[in-house]
């Protein structure tokens, strides 16, 4: 939508709670109170929130069905007002709701004066954020799920690819690429996972808990939750308009995705280096240097890393904010805003980028088939060969360390040493040793539940591909 934030010469228009005042808002208290510039995103919820409001007011007779068709038809023409640009984001009106209901009172009348029946601003903008957040939590699901098939395609195409598996950033065992693709997928997996689950959270009405003690009038709160397709009531009139504690899981939800795209991102950095050499970036998703015409830098995971940083603050701030309110509402819960919205939009763009990335990047295979063929991290095949052998494990450790002591010092392969040199460490080792040190025997042979063998890779690819992916609610209006 096209945005026109503005406050113009004589747009002053009466806030919808200075009844009760003898003076005007100080100019510069309203400017550092109001919220248009931010809040503006929430204008279709907040249009779709009054027209089930509305409709449930005429069902109980509290007003006309007349007025609220009058209602509902104002309301629908401010919603292409906004979207065509056609209404001012007037600062001097305080918030998106307020810039609405008076937008429709110029529309149709003081008819529109019957909307706010029942109804407080802390229980609409309580409605108004559950409904924003169930809308973005399926978007972040759509794009999670994207990357998990990104992330599946990428795992079928590297199933005979090995490549040097980590510890403390040290050379640990070799390991299957789709393996370490898979291990991201479950990751992302349970990122989906978390999101659906804050959504029954998430998805609980609080309309018509009003200011925070509930209506006299006989407003039916589960009518205007099944219009908007929430599966619930918040059962507590204070709890509905005074917690945020829901934003709080939402952003939080964000914050464990970013923090997982960023380590993917690390890891992106490091192996497209020159010292790693494991993978390469498409020229399309990196950029250069402006003074040294060789780079080729990873700037677009470097920027998912950094941001990473913002939604973790964004979950700070909004924890800070909330961590020593009295009940029941209070303004400090305006700025809950900012850092939803930023968390939400940042992760969003983060997962899109980061997936063009991942599918636009290529494996450098000739050089991972070079560095995994004589790498001291088949030492495990050995202690495990001697094991098979029957001795202990402690044992077979202890033996296993000093080859790799000897491995060092003759600047030796472990494939390379000979078996009489093998021998002089213990008796039990046999030509049957060098059938163990390969990295596709290391992968080949593992036989637990969830390993990086081909068995055990393709088992967890059929296990994704045939997840059934779920979709949230979608609200009538």
């Amino acid at each position: 939508m096209k945005k026109n934030f503005a406050a113009k010469a004589g747009s002053e228009k009466e806030l919808l709670w200075q009844s009760r005042f003898s003076e005007p808002m100080d100019e510069r208290a309203l400017k550092f109170s109001s919220s248009v510039h931010i809040d503006w995103r929430l204008y279709k919820e907040d249009i779709m929130g009054s027209i089930a409001h509305a409709t449930m007011l005429a069902e109980e007779k509290i007003i006309s069905k007349a007025d609220a068709a009058k209602i509902t038809k104002g309301l629908r023409e401010i919603e292409k007002e906004i979207e065509a640009g056609k209404l001012d984001l007037d600062w001097r009106q305080e918030d998106i709701h307020t810039l609405i209901e008076n937008r429709l009172k110029e529309k149709i009348g003081d008819v529109s004066g019957k909307l706010h029946t029942a109804r407080s601003r802390n229980d609409q903008v309580a409605t108004d954020t559950r409904l924003w957040m169930r809308r973005t939590a399926d978007e972040i699901i759509a794009a999670l799920n994207a990357m998990n098939q990104t992330l599946i395609d990428k795992a079928e195409a590297s199933q005979k690819i090995i490549v040097p598996g980590y510890t403390h950033l040290q050379r640990a065992q070799p390991i299957l690429l789709a393996h370490y693709y898979l291990a991201y997928l479950e990751m992302f997996s349970r990122d989906v996972e978390r999101f659906e689950d804050a959504l029954k959270r998430i998805n609980r009405s609080p309309l018509g808990a009003a200011a925070f003690a509930g209506s006299s009038l006989p407003v039916n709160r589960r009518r205007t939750g099944s219009l908007l397709g929430f599966s619930d009531i918040l059962h507590n009139s204070i709890d509905a308009v005074s917690d945020r504690d829901t934003v709080i899981e939402f952003v939080s939800a964000c914050a464990v995705v970013m923090m997982h795209l960023s380590r993917f991102a690390e890891d992106v950095i490091l192996w497209t280096s020159e010292e790693f050499k494991f993978l390469e970036i498409s020229d399309a998703f990196a950029t250069g240097s402006s003074i040294m015409p060789q780079k080729k830098n990873p700037d677009m995971a470097e920027l998912v890393r950094g941001k990473t940083g913002r939604v973790y603050g964004d979950l700070i701030a909004l924890l800070t904010m909330m961590k020593g309110l009295p009940m029941s509402y209070n303004r400090d819960m305006q700025e809950d805003k900012p850092p939803l919205f930023d968390a939400a939009t940042t992760t969003l763009d983060c997962l899109h980028i980061f997936d063009l990335l991942v599918q636009h990047t290529r494996v450098r295979e000739e050089h991972l088939a070079r560095i995994t063929a004589n790498d001291l991290s088949l030492a495990t095949e050995l202690a495990e060969y001697l094991v098979r052998k029957g001795v202990p494990f402690r044992d077979a450790h202890r033996i296993t360390g000093k080859i790799v002591s000897f491995s060092l010092q003759h600047q030796t392969a472990l494939p390379q040493i000979s078996l009489s040199d093998y021998q002089t460490f213990s008796p039990q080792f046999d030509q049957d040793v060098f059938d163990v040190l390969t990295p596709e025997a290391s992968v080949n042979r593992k036989r637990s539940e969830g390993s990086t063998s081909p068995q055990s890779v393709a088992a967890q690819l059929r296990r994704h591909k045939t997840k059934k992916k779920s979709t949230p609610p979608r609200p009538l209006y």
